[in-house]
């Protein structure tokens, strides 16, 4: 299990995310979908579509 620091929000994307995307991809998917900064130190999940 990863300890998560007190403070530190966890948002989970849904539905599936193409996991071949690169960092800055991602990144922008943070800024569109949930509006934040990708290096606030929350943390972002996303999913494949295998879920593996």
């Amino acid at each position: 299990m990863i300890p998560v620091p007190s403070g530190v929000r966890v948002w989970l994307a849904s539905g599936h995310t193409d996991m071949r995307k690169g960092w800055a991809s991602l990144a922008l998917l943070v800024q569109e979908r949930f509006a934040q900064d990708p290096h606030s130190g929350h943390l972002f999940i996303f999913r494949g579509r295998r879920g593996d």
